[in-house]
């Protein structure tokens, strides 16, 4: 992969909890390149990652993982709900006729004070 793509794929493994940037992936990759653990090709000017012999071997547990047991499951549940809401806002803003996103907007206000109410439960 090239590192743009191991950021995404460390997104959607962590449940969007961790989103590196690339001011920290890049600098990881070389110093992994430096021990030998991935090497790097040049491939239609980007550089793509593979995990080499040793690094496959020197495998340890991957860094998501002690996130992933520190998470509970309905907050990653809720996370996902909010970014395919969020995915579909963004769909309609850009592709929706006027009326759509007027009715789009009505739902999405009467949805925040739908949520609202319930920590307004007791």
């Amino acid at each position: 992969m090239h590192g743009y793509e191991i950021i995404q794929e460390i997104a959607r493994r962590t449940g969007g909890v961790w989103s590196p940037s690339p001011g920290s992936v890049y600098p990881t990759l070389q110093m992994l390149a430096d021990e030998g653990l991935v090497s790097a090709e040049e491939e239609g000017g980007k550089k793509l990652f593979n995990l080499t012999e040793r690094g496959r071997t020197e495998h340890t547990a991957p860094p998501w993982h002690d996130i992933e047991s520190q998470l509970d499951p309905v907050d990653g549940e809720l996370r996902t709900a909010v970014r395919l809401l969020g995915a579909a806002m963004e769909q309609i803003s850009h592709a929706g006729a006027p009326e759509q996103k007027a009715r789009a907007a009505e739902l999405y206000n009467d949805l925040r004070r739908k949520l609202y109410a319930i920590l307004a439960e007791e």
